[in-house]
């Protein structure tokens, strides 16, 4: 919730000591200036690398966890809800290096998403990213489903109640 009392570009800098994030290595290394673009960074340490000497998948999905909800939650405002659903880590190779991921949301797709939620209940769309190497080589796939709803939703689409008819 503190993250909510500063600016987006501050919450990203500081991000880098949420403990998860400090000793797995996690840092943002670029935030673009709307916030519909975030890039970060892992590099391979004693504190992240797994039994086999490549990173530990859990840092790798760990990298990848909060930032499609963090750019939604920044353009969509304090009366929307943005909570995680699911995800999946496709592992394609051995990260050996320092790895990379880019998560983006163009505004276009932040409009669609802010319209659809005026229009139904509920959404529950998936983002794609992909965990690269040094090489530009993929490591990781990654799809994030969010669930997205305006917080008056439940008012709004509330059905009447039957009327009694005597």
């Amino acid at each position: 919730m503190i993250w909510r009392l500063m600016s987006p570009q501050m919450a990203m800098k500081l991000i880098r000591f949420y403990p998860p994030y400090l000793g797995a290595g996690v840092k943002v290394s670029h935030v673009n200036q709307e916030f519909t673009q975030i890039t970060v960074q892992m590099k391979l340490t004693p504190f992240n690398v797994n039994y086999v000497g490549t990173h530990f998948g859990g840092s790798l999905y760990s990298m990848c966890d909060p930032f499609f909800m963090f750019i939604l939650l920044y353009h969509l405002g304090k009366d929307h809800i943005v909570w995680d659903k699911g995800a999946k880590i496709d592992f394609k190779k051995p990260g050996k290096s320092t790895v990379s991921a880019t998560f983006q949301i163009d505004q276009g797709q932040i409009e669609q998403i802010r319209e659809k939620a005026l229009q139904e209940f509920k959404q529950t769309p998936i983002f794609k990213c992909e965990v690269l190497d040094a090489d530009g080589e993929v490591v990781a796939a990654l799809e994030k489903e969010l669930y997205i709803r305006r917080k008056d939703a439940k008012e709004r689409f509330e059905k009447p109640p039957l009327k009694n008819i005597d």
